[in-house]
């Protein structure tokens, strides 16, 4: 029954973020917004591409929000506990991923990104031994958590396609916002997931992961991490920039209201 549902929701998963990459999100963006029938060809690939993003990580980020905190199944076990929900947002996070690479590789010289591939192939990696094997659903459901900050960071570049000012209102709160959702989805979840490692290690369901698995689990986190950190420090760079600017220009506008004055 798992290995079915497993497989149905992953492509029930891959076809429906195609059939919004090519069709949904030209008639929704066009409706929503009036800027998108006038940009060109490469940007609205890009705008279609980040419309799905947001539209997967809303949806297994909140799952995996609700299965962070109430799957009991999960929670008793996070090594071996057999939650079919938490597999179900697994399977739907796998035909993303390989949703989003085939649009990836399709469009490689408007939205090619070898990062994204890397980051695609790591996460498919070890969504296998989450789906095949049954190993660390909950493990693999906490890094879903992730996804949380990626409406955020596609707004973002929402609003820079649509030319809002980089100091506007709705620019800078949504800056912070990614900053910081960013820093706590992504960085400050790093720990519990090492620690769950340092708590279950040497363990008999630790044991029964087998070699294979024990690598994996340290090596597809590695790597994961390794990029969230590089991303962050490109994020806070950025924020650190605007706010400074706007302490600059706030300073220099009370300077001239006094002299005026």
């Amino acid at each position: 029954m798992d290995t079915k549902l497993i497989i149905s929701t992953a492509f029930t998963s891959f076809f429906t973020f195609q059939l919004l990459f090519h069709f949904v999100s030209y008639w929704f963006s066009a409706k929503v917004s009036a800027g998108f029938s006038s940009l060109n060809f490469e940007k609205k690939i890009e705008w279609n591409s980040r419309v799905v993003s947001t539209c997967h990580s809303l949806i297994v980020g909140l799952l995996g929000l609700y299965i962070f905190f109430f799957d009991e199944v999960s929670l008793a076990d996070p090594v071996w506990g057999d939650s079919t929900l938490a597999k179900v947002n697994v399977s739907i996070a796998t035909g993303y991923l390989f949703s989003d690479l085939l649009i990836l590789i399709s469009y490689w010289k408007v939205i090619g990104d070898k990062y994204f591939v890397v980051h695609h192939c790591t996460a498919l990696y070890a969504y296998y031994f989450v789906l095949s094997r049954g190993a660390l659903p909950y493990v693999g459901n906490f890094r879903l958590l992730a996804e949380l900050s990626s409406p955020f960071v596609n707004q973002r570049w929402f609003f820079e396609t649509l030319g809002y000012p980089k100091f506007s209102k709705a620019n800078v709160i949504n800056g912070i916002l990614m900053t910081v959702v960013f820093f706590i989805v992504r960085i400050a979840a790093m720990p519990p997931t090492y620690l769950l490692l340092y708590n279950v290690f040497g363990t008999e369901a630790y044991m029964r992961l087998g070699p294979l698995v024990q690598c994996s689990w340290i090596t597809t986190c590695s790597v994961l991490d390794v990029m969230n950190v590089m991303w962050m420090i490109k994020i806070s760079k950025g924020c650190i920039k605007v706010i400074s600017l706007i302490r600059q220009e706030n300073a220099k506008n009370h300077l001239q209201n006094g002299k005026l004055d």
